[in-house]
């Protein structure tokens, strides 16, 4: 059972205690005034509230903080239940009776983790929970790690063979794209501030009691090797917290490197031409092939699936179709480019009729039916046939051009440029039993409208992933 740690709740910010408040309280108090001149007209900040005693700690002087300046920013708070902990429910309650007692608004937010997802239970909470925070209402979203949290990341990552980014830990603020900017205004406080900041404050927090099992990498870290690493290297945690911003910096010069190789290798579409990204170096080719995977949106990849791309990439041409795939995305060689993109879904397996709706779905996308005069497919031919959507079948011919002969689709689907991997996944309409409009293509020229004549357009919307640009 989680254990509910000293007296109450405090229901007021206590004055005049030692050091500890006032150093938290200055800390905070530049955090926010930099933010606010940084950002002007961006004032609403919400705290990750596990309910554990940082981040209650941060919430609780932040809410402090707020009363004393006048209310120049807007406080909110945000809960993740994750439901694994027996005790999920009573960590919310807490959060709820917490933030009540502080005056601040609670969001309590549910999410199912997976428990066989092959990425690890830990990992794919955090990934829900992140998800969770870029859909936050917030201009900042606070999280509440410290310096000896950075240690033990630092150290955690570089023994897994981190490279650069991941030896730089966490980072301090961190933008999420169209969420809050997520910040950690701790990160150089040690743990033991925090704690006599609890004390002084009378305050009460959860201790999750997964924190004591060393069965978990971080817990050893923390329980048996960051206290034997002090003993022999006395501040070892404040040296292992320095180092991340000497590999922060690293990796941002490293991300400079790749955003300049990419603009000089790009091709007039945008994106990485193969033949001028099979002419670096190799660390530099690594370097902007893992910056492009970033940029795509996927997580980093690891060293054996870059070398692997690497290695297939160096005997590929402007006629290979390269395809080497991590669980987030693919990589893709043709016609000379490389293409980046997730993973789309498959077009359906079986024919679906169309009965005269407006849009049918597709392969993820969807498969839209406008009238029109003088375009598209003649109106009454849709009354005299039954008109179904197939995938493609293999050995189908097309004439789009009535001023040209009747051609396969393979030699239309290059003559357009239509990648192999986005073929599979097109609609294919027929009608009464013969191919009248491929997606991407167009009409068959025997069931095009005259002009002025009454028809039916079909627009085909993919909603899978395109390829990415450099």
């Amino acid at each position: 059972m989680a254990a509910l740690k000293s007296k109450c709740c405090a229901d007021r910010c206590a004055v005049g205690e030692a050091s500890a408040t006032d150093s938290l309280a200055t800390i905070l108090s530049a955090f926010i005034a930099a933010q606010l001149a940084a950002n002007p007209g961006r004032s609403r900040l919400c705290v990750g509230l596990s309910g554990g005693r940082d981040s209650v700690v941060l919430l609780h002087a932040l809410s402090c903080l707020r009363l004393s300046t006048g209310s120049a920013f807007t406080l909110s708070a945000l809960h993740v239940h994750h439901g694994i902990s027996p005790d999920a429910d009573v960590w919310a309650g807490f959060c709820a009776e917490f933030c009540q007692c502080c005056t601040v608004p609670l969001s309590i937010v549910r999410v199912d983790v997976p428990r066989a997802s092959g990425e690890g239970l830990e990992s794919a909470a955090r990934r829900l929970r992140h998800a969770v925070f870029a859909d936050c209402a917030a201009d900042w979203l606070a999280l509440a790690h410290h310096r000896d949290d950075q240690a033990e990341t630092v150290l955690l990552n570089l023994l897994r063979g981190a490279g650069m980014a991941g030896a730089a830990g966490m980072l301090a603020e961190r933008p999420q794209g169209h969420g809050p900017i997520l910040v950690r205004p701790l990160l150089e406080v040690p743990r033991a501030l925090i704690e006599d900041y609890a004390v002084a404050q009378g305050l009460r927090w959860i201790d999750d009691e997964s924190n004591d099992d060393t069965h978990f990498r971080r817990n050893f870290l923390r329980r048996e090797v960051m206290p034997r690493l002090e003993e022999k290297f006395s501040g070892a945690q404040k040296s292992l917290a320095r180092c991340a911003g000497h590999f922060a910096e690293g990796a941002l010069l490293l991300d400079d490197l790749a955003a300049i190789d990419c603009a000089a290798l790009a091709t007039p579409a945008g994106r990485i031409g193969l033949a001028a990204f099979n002419a670096l170096s190799p660390p530099r080719a690594r370097n902007l092939l893992r910056f492009a995977w970033l940029a795509a949106g996927f997580r980093a990849p690891d060293t054996r699936w870059i070398n692997e791309a690497l290695r297939q990439l160096a005997t590929a041409d402007s006629f290979s179709e390269t395809c080497v795939a991590t669980v987030d995305g693919v990589l893709h060689v043709y016609r000379g480019e490389l293409h980046i993109l997730g993973h789309g879904p498959d077009a359906p397996g079986t024919a679906r009729p169309w009965a005269g709706e407006s849009e049918l779905p597709w392969a993820g996308g969807r498969l839209r039916f406008v009238s029109g005069t003088g375009s598209g497919i003649r109106r009454s031919l849709f009354v005299d046939g039954e008109v179904v959507v197939r995938p493609r079948q293999g050995g189908e011919h097309l004439q789009p051009d009535a001023r040209r002969p009747r051609r396969s689709l393979r030699k239309l689907f290059q003559e357009a440029a239509i990648p192999p991997w986005e073929r599979t996944r097109l609609p294919f309409l027929w009608i009464g039993g013969r191919l009248a409009w491929v997606g991407g293509l167009g009409v068959e020229a025997a069931f095009a409208c005259a002009p002025g004549e009454a028809g039916i357009v079909p627009v085909w919307e993919p909603g899978y992933p395109s390829a990415s640009l450099c």
